[in-house]
């Protein structure tokens, strides 16, 4: 309760729960690192935003 300031037991058990499911996604994501081929480069952005 000290670290999330819950007001109430339950205000902390269901912030914990929320941060871990957060952690959770944000590890299942790291997982695709790197993986996508198709994403522009920032050179390649840059030169699209100039041109328009």
């Amino acid at each position: 309760m000290r670290f999330s300031r819950a007001a109430t037991k339950r205000d902390a058990v269901v912030t914990a729960i929320a941060d871990y499911n957060r952690r959770q996604r944000m590890a299942a994501l790291t997982k695709h690192l790197g993986t996508c081929r198709e994403l522009m480069t920032p050179k390649e952005l840059s030169a699209m935003r100039e041109s328009n």
